[in-house]
């Protein structure tokens, strides 16, 4: 059987280098593609596009992967923007809850990482903290991963994936709070910030507040990918 394609976000931006080039660019570190391959998938970007066509890019895909970027719009949530919030990224915001609302509706699985556990959380009317301290890297040092420890819930899908504590890369501000429709609670940091969400039922659908792509733990794309492997899978031919 093919390996599963999963379909990954990305960032667009106004001015990237490389080489001699110093051009507008969609791009993605290069981290999520490798810890798609390494969790035995074929990752595919998908930079910001078109809201309408959302559909038809995802039922062309196995899974779905939103990506970590930008705050989200408070104006998405109904709040007024907090002086510490980034600028808004209009283009991610609505392309990338047209994918979350594509897969939700197609049953495609959906993993979102740090941005995209919190885009997941306000697309199903759910709201954000604006702003915390303690989840970035070391103190003073931006652009610096730090690590902390996560829970999972009981009885959760998250759990069931990672089973005990586990130490994750985290770079974050921003956090739930409170929960979108249908969505619980599956993994805490120690000081109660929800770490991971997901969304009961038949659906594939998890998000986790830290960088998996970060680390060498692939468990977590390894279930989407393997849950995005299953649903692929050709209905067996019936006996004669």
């Amino acid at each position: 059987m093919n390996s599963p394609l999963i379909g990954v976000s990305t960032y667009l931006v106004d001015s990237a280098r490389w080489g001699l080039w110093d051009l507008p660019a969609t791009l993605l570190p290069a981290g999520y593609s490798r810890l798609v391959r390494e969790a035995g998938g074929l990752a595919v970007l998908l930079p910001p596009d078109s809201p309408q066509a959302a559909a038809s890019v995802v039922a062309r895909l196995d899974g779905v992967v939103v990506a970590g970027g930008p705050d989200v719009d408070p104006a998405r949530y109904g709040a007024g923007r907090d002086p510490r919030t980034g600028p808004p990224a209009p283009e991610r915001d609505g392309w990338e809850a047209a994918l979350i609302g594509a897969a939700l509706e197609s049953g495609t699985p959906l993993l979102g990482i740090c941005r995209g556990m919190q885009l997941l959380n306000v697309a199903l009317g759910g709201t954000l903290t604006q702003h915390m301290d303690g989840h970035t890297g070391p103190e003073g040092k931006s652009g610096v991963f730090g690590s902390h420890t996560v829970t999972p819930v009981p009885g959760t899908r998250y759990a069931s994936v990672v089973p005990g504590d586990c130490t994750v890369p985290t770079y974050h501000h921003q956090a739930v709070d409170r929960l979108g429709a249908g969505l619980v609670a599956s993994a805490h940091a120690a000081d109660g910030t929800v770490e991971a969400v997901e969304r009961p039922g038949p659906g594939w659908v998890l998000g986790v507040q830290w960088h998996p792509e970060m680390g060498d733990d692939v468990r977590v794309m390894a279930a989407l990918v393997a849950e995005a492997a299953r649903l692929a899978e050709p209905l067996a031919e019936p006996v004669p």
